[in-house]
C-alpha cells in the first residue's frame, strides 16, 4: 500500500529523466543547474517523483552515474511500474500493477508480440526493455508513425486488447521508439493515479518533460514544463495538443535566462517550477547564492532521502 497522504500545501514535482533531469542531450548544461536542482528537489516541502521510460535497474544506474537525488517515488517503464523508495529500498506498488493489468485481460506481452511479429517496420527491443505490461519496439525515425499506430491498434483491438501506444524519438540515436502499454498505463495515467492516492491536486503538482512520450502529460491540465532543450517538433505538437484540449494555461515553454541559467535540463525544471509555484523562487535564489558563495558546482552534496 502507498504511504500516508501528504499535506495538501506541499508540492509534487514529477520529472522525466533522460534529457530532462539528465543532461544527456545535445544542448549544454549549466554547471550549477544539477546541484541547484538537487538542493531544491530534496527540500521537505517537495515530494520528488521520476517519471521515466527506464526500468528499475536503469533508473538506479542513472541516479549513480549523474549524481542526482534519490526520489521519493519513481514511475518507470513508461508508466507501467511504480516504486516507493525509502531508506534505500525500492518497493513496487502492486496497487498500480493490478489497476492496469485488466486492460490486457491477463495476456502477456509475448503473446501480443505474436499479433505484430510480421510487421516489417517493427524491431523488438532488448529483453531487459520489456516487462509484463510493456511491449517495446524500435522503428525508423522518419516513418509514418500515425499510420503505424493505426495498424497496430487495429490488430490489438481485434484481439480485445485495450492498449495505449506511445511514439517517441531517441534524439541521440535518431531512432523511433514504440511502446505498447495497457490503456491506463501511460505516464499521464500513472501520475493521476499517484496524485489521487497521495492527495495531490493540479494546484500543487508540476511535471517536467522533453519528449514524445511526455506529450499526454504536457497537454493535460497538470501544470507542465517543457524544458528548453526539447526538440522543435515536440514543442509544436505540445502546443497544438494543448490548444486543442484547452489546456494552454497549464503548459509552460521554458525560455531560459531564469536567474542567468540557460533553461536546458534541470535549469528548465527550476524555471518552470518557479513559474507555477512562485513561492519556490525564493528557495531557488537562496540555494543558488549559497552555491555561488561556496564556489561549488557538480561536487555539491545533498541529503539523500
Amino acid at each position: 500500500m502507498l504511504c500516508a497522504m501528504k499535506h495538501a500545501s506541499e508540492i509534487l514535482l514529477c520529472c522525466d529523466l533522460d534529457r530532462t533531469v539528465l543532461p544527456n542531450g545535445h544542448e549544454p548544461e549549466d554547471v550549477l543547474a544539477r546541484p541547484l536542482f538537487a538542493r531544491v528537489a530534496t527540500r521537505p516541502e517537495i515530494t520528488l517523483v521520476y517519471v521515466s521510460g527506464r526500468d528499475r535497474q536503469l533508473l538506479q544506474q542513472a541516479i549513480r552515474e549523474y549524481a542526482i537525488p534519490v526520489p521519493d517515488f519513481a514511475i518507470g517503464d513508461v508508466g507501467t511500474t511504480l516504486f516507493h523508495i525509502e531508506a534505500g529500498e525500492w518497493r513496487e506498488e502492486l496497487a498500480w500493477s493490478g489497476h492496469i493489468a485488466r486492460d490486457w485481460q491477463g495476456v502477456p506481452a509475448q503473446t501480443l508480440h505474436g499479433y505484430l511479429r510480421d510487421l516489417p517496420e517493427l524491431r523488438l527491443q532488448e529483453p531487459e526493455k520489456q516487462n509484463r505490461h510493456k511491449l517495446s519496439y524500435y522503428a525508423a525515425a522518419d516513418l509514418d508513425a500515425k499510420r503505424l499506430r493505426q495498424v497496430v491498434e487495429q490488430r490489438l483491438a481485434r484481439e480485445g486488447i485495450a492498449a495505449s501506444l506511445i511514439w517517441s524519438i531517441d534524439e541521440v540515436d535518431r531512432i523511433g521508439l514504440l511502446d505498447i502499454l495497457p490503456a491506463r498505463a501511460s505516464k499521464l495515467h500513472a501520475i493521476e493515479f499517484f496524485m489521487e492516492l497521495q492527495g495531490f491536486s493540479v494546484e500543487n503538482t508540476v511535471f517536467a518533460g522533453d519528449s514524445g512520450n511526455d506529450l499526454p502529460v504536457l497537454a493535460s491540465d497538470i501544470p507542465s514544463v517543457l524544458v528548453r532543450n526539447a526538440q522543435a517538433e515536440v514543442r509544436e505538437e505540445a502546443l497544438a495538443l494543448a490548444r486543442e484540449q484547452g489546456t494552454l494555461s497549464a503548459l509552460y515553454l521554458v525560455q531560459g535566462d531564469f536567474l542567468g541559467l540557460n533553461g536546458h535540463y534541470t535549469a528548465g525544471i527550476l524555471e518552470g517550477l518557479a513559474h507555477f509555484q512562485p513561492q519556490t523562487r525564493a528557495w531557488i535564489e537562496t540555494e543558488l547564492h549559497r552555491l555561488q558563495g561556496k564556489g561549488q558546482s557538480a561536487g555539491v552534496t545533498w541529503p539523500i532521502k
